[in-house]
């Protein structure tokens, strides 16, 4: 059991990815960025997928910096945790995605 997250662009090849051990209590961050907390199933996620738009991937992105407090500048990503690494490096794969697709697709396993 745990938290397999993928995001998948409109042809549905994998383009971001994060894992959590379900006793990892970092893998709620990452459903409370992205206000995903319907598809969070305690020890693992729900097996459902969605779709997010632009918008809510850059308010994912704008709550990680206000979370983690890193402000505008990503520069000091060599310095976070292995767990906000993964958030972050998901996030901005969705972010990248949905920016050129206008949406990206979520799985929650």
């Amino acid at each position: 059991m745990g938290h397999d997250i993928s995001g998948y662009n409109n042809a549905g090849e994998e383009i971001a990815y994060a894992r959590f051990s379900m006793g990892n209590y970092n893998s709620t961050i990452l459903y409370r960025l992205l206000d995903a907390n319907d598809f969070y199933a305690g020890v693992s996620g729900n097996g459902r997928s969605t779709t997010f738009s632009t918008e809510q991937m850059e308010k994912a992105l704008k709550a990680y910096k206000e979370f983690f407090r890193t402000g505008d500048s990503l520069s000091g990503i060599d310095l976070l945790g292995m767990d906000q690494k993964q958030i972050l490096k998901f996030i901005l794969n969705c972010l990248a995605a949905a920016q050129k697709e206008n949406s990206v697709k979520v799985y929650f396993g």
